[in-house]
């Protein structure tokens, strides 16, 4: 994403998202090229703005805040954070129902992407911005998580590890999104995270990094890590093909 050209997007990104790369004028741009792409929901500047202030008005004066992330959230948060643990939110759990038409997807070869809803328990990592960074930071997030209002923020309690139960902002899934897909069986999702690929990367990358994340905080097996081995099968026999 280029400074001197913000309406173009690139070919190939070739490394993490970072915070510079959540700015008004690449979600224009972003939003540009998924019109192109046949894609019509997004909400509104003044509805982000909305929700936006909405949870930052329920952080009290000089408290630091609390983000529960369960996706790239955990490996790429993009925003500064004073520090990252461990935590697990119960009453949640995380799946592929987000369709990827851009990113790590393309309309011809849509991904997948997690989504939060309710039922079971999910484990991820809290982030915790600092009193003097709220204000900054959340905004990125906003600009990274709701740009097409396939999300909406949520307070939740995590038990984040080390601390014991926190408040924390999440991200679950608007099921009312024409994005959404419902629940998919395992063969479905992996045949598509396999074969999808956009400017960021491929969908596998981004399944491959969250599994790892996971196994790093000791969760070594569960729905992701059976569709990650699906996965790098489908990915095996296309390279025997």
């Amino acid at each position: 994403m280029s400074d001197e050209t913000p309406t173009e997007l690139p070919q190939s990104l070739g490394r993490d998202l970072q915070r510079t790369d959540f700015t008004a004028e690449r979600l224009q741009a972003l939003a540009q090229a998924a019109l192109k792409g046949g894609e019509q929901a997004f909400i509104s500047d003044v509805e982000r703005a909305q929700s936006l202030q909405a949870i930052r008005d329920a952080i009290p004066p000089g408290e630091d805040a609390w983000v529960f992330g369960y996706g790239s959230l955990m490996w790429n948060p993009a925003i500064k954070v004073a520090e990252s643990r461990p935590a697990r939110v119960k009453g949640y759990n995380a799946y592929f129902c987000l369709s990827l038409k851009m990113g790590r997807g393309t309309p011809e070869k849509p991904g997948l992407m997690l989504g939060l809803d309710k039922g079971g328990e999910c484990a991820g990592v809290a982030h915790r911005i600092a009193a003097s960074e709220i204000d900054s930071e959340l905004a990125v997030l906003w600009f990274r998580e709701m740009f097409s209002g396939a999300y909406q923020p949520r307070w939740v309690d995590a038990g984040i590890e080390g601390l014991g139960a926190r408040r924390a902002v999440t991200f679950v899934i608007n099921k009312a999104h024409p994005r959404y897909e419902g629940v998919l069986d395992e063969a479905t999702i992996a045949a598509r995270i396999a074969a999808s690929e956009g400017f960021l990367g491929t969908n596998r990358d981004y399944l491959y990094r969250t599994v790892e994340r996971l196994s790093d905080m000791g969760v070594a097996d569960g729905p992701l890590h059976r569709i990650a081995t699906r996965v790098r099968e489908i990915a095996t026999e296309g390279k025997r093909s």
